[in-house]
């Protein structure tokens, strides 16, 4: 499911999209969510400053203008998709077809995501563009809220040849290593290991362990062990061996893990230029 505005990420989202349906197999649906928008304009109490009947007019002339928004923007969201849909199937899509839905993106993609294998989504949003170090609102409920894995477009495709998992030890990185085994999303790329830290005591156990898994699927990973910060050794080598795609886990569930600022999941998705898939 690719998840689009008319942010100026949207063609790199369908592009993803497309590229992840052909290598799934998997059908695309191209979805566009209209927002409500709350306005206390047209019931606000007017009459201590004008005469009853300018009140009316006036209410009933912010109503028609409300209503006419929501028209053209629903004729702006039906556009979008209509040139999503062709892009996708140009692209290679598997039956791209689209999807308007009135409310907020975290709720719909909340409703839908028992029937989605995968959602795409931008890194930022319509209103923060060009909002560098910032993360759109969508995109950080979505990953809270959703159980699904979420590819994070970048703002533009480029062919996917390689990918790299940061790698942690943890339950969750694990999950990610028998995750990637089992689909079809990344088979035959090149396969990157990156460790922020050491591989000294369980970590070296837990690293043999992960490459026995990847190698029993049919890669041949590459491990890649350096102290520092994880946001910072993963930058390091997504940039040194020109990684095309980053593999992580995303964000817990638990209210305190909403509480934490600058977690590597945020920060990644910060300042990293590639796509990220994010995975329970």
């Amino acid at each position: 499911m690719a998840c689009l505005d008319t942010s100026i990420y949207a063609d790199s989202v369908i592009d993803y999209a497309a590229w992840a349906s052909a290598r799934l197999d998997a059908a695309l649906v191209c979805l566009h969510v209209l927002d409500r928008e709350t306005s206390g304009a047209v019931s606000a109490d007017y009459s201590g400053n004008i005469g009853v009947d300018t009140q009316s007019a006036l209410l009933e002339e912010l109503a028609e203008l409300d209503a006419q928004r929501s028209r053209l923007a629903m004729q702006q969201g039906r556009a979008l998709l209509e040139r999503a849909t062709e892009r996708a199937a140009k692209a290679g899509a598997r039956e791209p077809e689209s999807l308007q839905r009135h409310g907020t993106l975290v709720e719909t993609a909340t409703q839908l995501e028992q029937d989605v294998r995968l959602f795409v989504i931008g890194k930022r949003g319509e209103s923060v563009d060009f909002g560098k170090g910032h993360l759109g609102a969508n995109l950080e409920r979505t990953v809270r809220a959703v159980h699904r894995p979420l590819l994070v477009a970048s703002r533009r495709f480029r062919p996917v040849r390689s990918f790299a998992i940061a790698y942690d030890g943890s339950d969750t990185s694990r999950k990610c290593v028998a995750m990637v085994c089992q689909s079809p999303l990344l088979h035959g790329l090149d396969c990157h290991l990156i460790v922020a830290g050491s591989e000294d005591g369980p970590m070296r156990d837990r690293l043999e362990r992960a490459c026995r898994e990847l190698e029993a699927a049919g890669y041949a990973p590459q491990v890649v062990v350096r102290p520092g910060n994880a946001e910072d050794v993963i930058a390091e080598q997504v940039e040194l061996f020109d990684i095309d795609l980053l593999v992580m886990g995303a964000y817990g569930h638990s209210r305190i893990r909403h509480l934490i600022v600058g977690s590597t999941t945020t920060a990644v998705l910060q300042n990293c230029t590639i796509p990220v898939l994010l995975l329970r």
